[in-house]
């Protein structure tokens, strides 16, 4: 008698490059389970069960059925084990707390064997350590190590499977994604169309966010629709071809793909850092900065910050983008994140956690380091000091405001010089534009000299604090 094997899904929702499918797919029949362990609200949530749901009718229609639980995962485990005869079970490591937490237990409290497989990085936590035997705390010398590390090519589909079938489950409820569509397929043919076509400008623009020159991948990446080892080996495999046929014309697509690669890295930077230091989603990284003085967070600061009403146009978009869409650019969501941290002081958690619930892209290990980064907090970060003027910010990345214009369309009238600091605009020409300041769009809810200042006291205070 066949035996029956059990993969269970988690941020992995593809079947190209999937370790576990592809090793439980040679000892007998699959049964594929995909357990929804968290009931909380948010954005990515929503997105993951769509791209569940797209998973589903993808293995029905290979002939096999996709069982979905809500509940305690190790008590669903428990239970279909006993129903289904289970002989193993094959799933990827997982690097969160929460997941390693469940991963222990599954390896103490089942009675078969568990086999638990790297599918998520690049690399495996603890194989990119420093000569010290400890983990980098410095990217750049982290990216060296990787360049240098042997890693695993992508797998292929397997080629032989024999699906479980039984009887189907209901999918989620379709909350209608307007500006992703998940799955696989839509995750490939974005990443090849991007690779192939656009990927020559991602130098030069990915920091313009009124461009269309990064990959928009980053929620197939969150939820594993695409390998990020594919990604690596085709990148590299382009680089291969550009290399040979060298000339002046490859130079700048060469220079591209290698930023977009570091970019997977940064990610395999946050997931290694995670592992290492599961504390960093409550605490800094820096130890010095617990005893950091945020400000009691204002209720109404706070509100005008997540609703884009800050006064402030480059924020404002950005929240606003955020509010509408679950996404925001990726540079601007450094200028949003500092302008709470240091022009509102305060603390990056309610940020982080506020990021958490809108993003559809969410990712537990980039949106922790992200914040830390910001705030000054991480390892390799950026230094508190370095205060980002919003202004100076929009006018260098957003200069003819079509980002801004787009996402506060009540500034679509005024002039480009004022875009970016409407309070600095004559009377006559707020009239033109049939903006009323405090009316029609807010005044500055700081001013940024102010606030500056403001923050580099606390900053320095931190400093006396660290002598005592």
């Amino acid at each position: 008698m066949t035996k029956h094997v059990l993969v269970l899904f988690h941020k992995d929702y593809r079947l190209l490059d999937h370790p576990a499918l592809s090793e439980a797919s040679k000892q007998g029949i699959v049964v594929p389970l995909y357990i929804d362990e968290y009931s909380t609200a948010s954005r990515s949530k929503t997105y993951e069960r769509m791209a569940i749901n797209t998973l589903q009718a993808t293995i029905a229609q290979l002939g096999g059925t996709l069982l979905i639980r809500s509940g305690n995962p190790l008590t669903i485990i428990k239970n279909i084990i006993h129903d289904l005869h289970i002989a193993a079970i094959y799933t990827h490591e997982r690097y969160d707390p929460s997941g390693r937490h469940l991963m222990k237990k599954m390896e103490e409290e089942l009675s078969i064997p568990v086999f638990f497989l790297q599918g998520r990085l690049l690399t495996t936590p603890g194989t990119i350590m420093t000569n010290q035997e400890t983990p980098y705390k410095v990217f750049t010398s982290f990216w060296k190590k990787v360049q240098q590390t042997s890693i695993l090519p992508p797998q292929k589909k397997p080629t032989h499977m024999e699906w479980f079938h039984g009887d189907v489950d209901k999918p989620f409820k379709d909350h209608g994604l307007t500006y992703f569509q998940p799955g696989e397929q839509q995750a490939l043919k974005k990443w090849r169309q991007f690779l192939y076509d656009n990927i020559v400008d991602y130098e030069t623009y990915r920091d313009f966010p009124a461009i269309d020159a990064t990959s928009m991948l980053s929620a197939y990446v969150a939820n594993g629709e695409i390998s990020v080892r594919l990604l690596w080996y085709e990148a590299i495999e382009v680089l291969r071809i550009d290399d040979i046929e060298a000339n002046d014309k490859h130079t700048h697509k060469k220079k591209s793909i290698e930023t977009f690669l570091k970019q997977l890295v940064w990610r395999e930077f946050a997931y290694h850092q995670l592992y290492f230091f599961p504390e960093i989603i409550q605490q800094p990284l820096q130890a010095k900065f617990r005893q950091f003085e945020w400000l009691p967070t204002d209720s109404s600061l706070f509100t005008q910050w997540k609703e884009g009403q800050t006064g402030y146009p480059i924020v404002d978009a950005g929240m606003r983008e955020l509010k509408q869409t679950g996404y925001m650019h990726n540079r601007v969501r450094m200028i949003t994140a500092s302008f709470l941290v240091k022009h509102l002081l305060i603390h990056w958690r309610e940020g982080q956690d506020y990021f958490e619930k809108q993003l559809i892209d969410h990712d537990i290990a980039n949106n922790t380091m992200g914040w830390q980064w910001v705030a000054g907090t991480g390892f390799d970060a950026s230094p508190f000091f370095r205060i980002f003027h919003p202004v100076k910010q929009a006018e260098k990345f957003d200069s003819d405001g079509t980002y801004m214009k787009k996402w506060v369309p009540e500034l679509r009238d005024l002039e480009t010089t004022y875009i970016a600091k409407p309070w600095e605009a004559p009377s006559h020409i707020l009239a033109h534009a049939h903006i009323q300041l405090g009316i029609d769009y807010p005044y500055p809810i700081v001013e940024h000299n102010t606030a500056r200042e403001r923050a580099l006291l606390a900053f320095d205070k931190l400093k006396t604090k660290k002598k005592e």
